[in-house]
């Protein structure tokens, strides 16, 4: 019957009225209680949405709600449905749909595909459905605040630096989110993939300080210690340079000397925490930055010293420290855009260069020497113990890591969801002891009911329904739309009645129903011919 479905869908494309029979028919497969059918309808589904995209959105809410179906394959394939049935009238309400499922899904596996299919079906077609980037920037904060340990920071990182980059229009805001973000972070051993939004985050502050409110108060929050990987670090270092020039040069635009004293001071000894990390590139960094900024401060206390000279502009401060100010400001001078995937093809290649060419001679093809080489490296950085320990015969053997009896159980809590999450894995059957302990109160009255704290630091967010702050922008959306439709409704009743006899669909209609884009993407940055 599928089949025929199919075909029918395929063979007769112009004839909207059997493909709406296909569609109906396909609709009383998935609401059917057997789950195979259900799965073959929606696989079907999926088949008609390439060809007929319109008359599958028509069943939006029957797709969301095979996403609370206990068969992870089926809400799987519903969420690669999603995919193709999104539009610019309903991309938030999806959105809000799928941030409601992750504070309700269990296993960390499905939440990770929930939060995977919210970025890619915002970002598809470069973000050809996204009307308010202001929107999409406080989903995807909220992913972070919801999901701090799911395995995409880097992908919700590179969404973060590329809407800061492409949409000029949002920078303010983004900057002010990002401010938010560094502040708010909570640092914990479950977001290790999660340090990486903080990557995007520094760099957005840094790179467009110009539109901060408050540049001091977010360079307090750089500078501020926490124990991050040696990357992050880095980055912070180079952001607090750049935010420490903008603040220099509005010191020198108000001739603030002291104020300008102040900031050296304050951030030669917030640096001094980087100076100490573990990290090769942070030290370097960081050390590089305390020279720099030393040079400005000892101009500086020459000028205090010989205030009543003549050497000195007015304000105090010396022709040298005002140049070592812009020369900072003109390191980061000009706007950093990213490089098309395909921009290197356009890059001639020079007159006599031959790519395939050895530009040296090439090393002899020696298997014994080559051998020997590896056996010499592999023995350069063996202890002594264990060089002795392998020339006794004993085995090599790294040393487990003995676990604590939290922590085994909080592992094996953690197996046993992903077990019961997981539609392939055998469930075993309730033992006796389980129906003992159930039948231990008499009556239902009598069983203990647990009040969960909701209101506690960092639970907020698994409270279901809460409103969120993307929220507002579906909200004012809604509102925007329902004001069309009753003007639409008002001219509806001065058209003739042949235009209510028509029957074809007119494409023309539903895309004058989509709300405009508020801002719009720069895709042009690829790089130019020559």
């Amino acid at each position: 019957v599928i089949a025929v479905l199919i075909s029918i869908s395929s063979g007769m494309p112009n004839h909207s009225a059997s493909i709406q029979l296909c569609v109906q028919k396909l609709r009383i497969l998935i609401e059917d209680s057997d789950q195979n059918l259900k799965y073959l309808g929606l696989l079907a589904m999926s088949k008609i949405l390439k060809t007929h995209p319109k008359s599958v959105q028509a069943h939006k809410d029957l797709i969301l709600a095979c996403l609370d179906d206990k068969d992870e394959s089926i809400r799987l394939r519903a969420l690669d449905l999603l995919y193709g049935m999104v539009s610019k009238k309903n991309l938030m309400e999806i959105v809000k749909r799928l941030l409601g499922h992750m504070e309700r899904a269990e296993g960390s596996a499905y939440r990770d595909e929930l939060l995977y299919k919210v970025i890619e079906i915002c970002a598809q077609s470069s973000y050809l459905y996204v009307t308010n980037f202001e929107w999409y920037l406080t989903v995807l904060v909220e992913l972070i605040q919801l999901e701090a340990g799911s395995r995409h920071g880097r992908l919700i990182a590179e969404q973060l630096l590329d809407v800061a980059i492409r949409v000029p229009v949002v920078r303010q805001f983004a900057v002010n989110e990002m401010t938010n973000l560094l502040d708010t972070f909570t640092v914990s051993a479950q977001s290790n993939s999660m340090y990486e939004v903080l990557y995007a985050a520094a760099w957005i502050v840094g790179e467009f300080a110009g539109e901060l409110e408050d540049a001091e108060k977010t360079l307090n929050i750089l500078l501020r210690p926490r124990l991050l990987p040696g990357h992050i670090q880095g980055v912070y270092v180079q952001n607090v340079i750049k935010l420490f020039a903008r603040l220099a040069t509005t010191c020198l635009e108000l001739q603030d000397l002291p104020g300008l004293v102040t900031l050296c001071d304050h951030v030669l000894d917030k640096l001094q925490h980087f100076n100490g990390s573990s990290d090769i590139e942070v030290q370097e960094r960081a050390n590089s930055a305390c020279m720099l900024i030393e040079m400005l401060r000892n101009q500086l206390t020459t000028s205090t010293d010989a205030m009543a000279m003549d050497t000195t502009t007015e304000g105090g401060i010396p022709p040298l420290a005002i140049e070592i100010v812009q020369e900072m400001t003109l390191l980061f001078t000009g706007e950093l855009i990213p490089v098309a995937p395909k921009a290197q093809r356009k890059v001639p290649l020079p007159d006599g260069l031959d790519l395939d060419e050895w530009i040296n001679a090439p090393p002899p093809e020696d298997a014994a020497s080559s051998s020997s080489s590896e056996h010499d490296k592999d023995e350069l950085f063996v202890s002594a113990t264990q060089a002795g320990t392998a020339a006794d015969g004993g085995a090599k053997r790294r040393q487990s890591l003995e676990l604590t009896p939290e922590q085994l159980e909080r592992q094996r809590m953690a197996r046993l969801i992903e077990q019961s999450n997981n539609p392939h894995y055998l469930k075993s059957t309730p033992t006796a002891s389980g129906a003992s302990n159930a039948d231990q109160y008499d009556n239902i009255d009598d069983i203990p009911i647990t009040e969960l704290p909701l209101d506690m630091e960092g639970v907020a967010a698994l409270r279901v329904g809460i409103t969120k702050r993307s929220d507002k922008y579906l909200q004012e959306q809604q509102a925007a739309q329902g004001s069309k439709d009753g003007k639409k409704k008002h001219k509806k009743g001065k058209k003739s009645k042949k235009a209510k006899n028509k029957v074809a669909y007119n494409s023309s209609s539903e895309s004058e129903g989509e709300p405009k884009p508020l801002h719009i993407v720069n895709t042009t940055l690829d790089m130019p011919e020559g």
